[in-house]
């Protein structure tokens, strides 16, 4: 049985790629989250055979290293992070505190026999970007905000624990994420439950400014393909959806979908950190997926599926 590590497993993306880990027999994994941003209601509703968590914060050394000598895991994916454009650009110590635990993983790999570390990266690293689609090679990472200066740091730290340690490393880089149990900070459940509750859906600017979606099952299956198949490896690859559509139209597509009554009302523009436009170069994740991906409507009318209940649930 291999033993895997999941940090920021209470979280959006993270309790998914640890649920789909679980279903395997063959894998024990450790989730380890603070809660700081996570939720005890997003962790897998699953018989803890082969699972268990842990309530630790990983920038905090002594936590993390007391449970990675006591496993020995094979591998890590590395998700917690202190995410939200909003809430990072409010707190930007604590976006930096993150930094500390990038190094307490890759000290602690190194020196546990593990075996490959997944990390999970993010879009906003490309900062506005000057070239579409953005390719990982050539697009540059320009982004001076603390989220992404501190997700750019982590991928430079990988690649040089690679190359002075030969610690292995997959990068995802991910782009607007969708789908049941997301918090309401993000875009895509934020209009949901206002249009549900009819309520005027707020646009920052003009609503111009455009950006792909990627339902969380596309994110999910590409990413552990990566980790069946061994490929990406000590490599990149984003992780999105192919369509580009503006803001105003999402909202008017939630709208549509949910058959609401909610108005759609313009807030000023936000000074920083609402990129003009983003898409991008999926060829590596339709590889991946090796399907059709799913579409932003479908994607909405699963969420539909589950409920207002759970909407309301999944707040934090």
């Amino acid at each position: 049985m291999q033993k895997i590590l999941v940090t920021g497993g209470s979280g959006f993306i993270g309790s998914a790629i640890a649920e789909r880990l679980i279903l395997d027999s063959n894998n024990y994994v450790v989730i380890v989250d603070n809660l700081l941003t996570g939720n005890i209601g997003k962790l897998p509703n699953l018989p803890r055979t082969n699972w268990k968590f842990i309530r630790a914060d990983i920038n905090i050394y002594k936590d993390i290293a007391e449970i990675m000598f006591a496993y020995q895991f094979d591998y890590v994916f590395h998700y917690a992070a202190l995410v939200g454009v909003k809430r990072t650009l409010e707190n930007p110590v604590s976006v930096l505190h993150d930094i500390d635990g990038i190094k307490n993983i890759l000290d602690l790999s190194k020196n546990t026999g593990v075996k490959r570390i997944y990390y999970s990266s993010s879009s906003e690293i490309y900062g506005e970007p000057v070239e579409f689609p953005q390719n990982e090679y050539t697009t540059p990472l320009n982004s001076r905000l603390p989220y992404a200066i501190v997700k750019n740091v982590g991928e430079a730290f990988l690649r040089s624990y690679y190359q002075e340690f030969g610690l292995e490393y997959t990068i995802f880089r991910f782009f607007n994420t969708f789908g049941p149990k997301q918090s309401i900070n993000f875009v895509i459940s934020r209009f949901l439950q206002r249009a549900l509750n009819n309520h005027d859906i707020a646009i920052y600017g003009d609503g111009t400014q455009t950006r792909t979606f990627c339902y969380i099952d596309d994110n999910i299956d590409a990413t552990i393909s990566t980790f069946l198949n061994n490929t990406c490896v000590n490599d990149v690859a984003n992780i999105g959806g192919s369509d580009e559509m503006t803001i105003l139209d999402l909202a008017k597509t939630i709208i549509k979908v949910t058959n609401s009554k909610s108005k759609i009302i313009h807030l000023p523009e936000l000074k920083e950190g609402d990129m003009k436009r983003r898409k991008p170069d999926t060829t590596k994740m339709k590889g991946l997926l090796n399907k059709a991906p799913i579409s932003l409507e479908q994607g909405l009318k699963n969420i539909l599926d589950i409920g207002l209940f759970e909407l309301n649930n999944f707040v934090s």
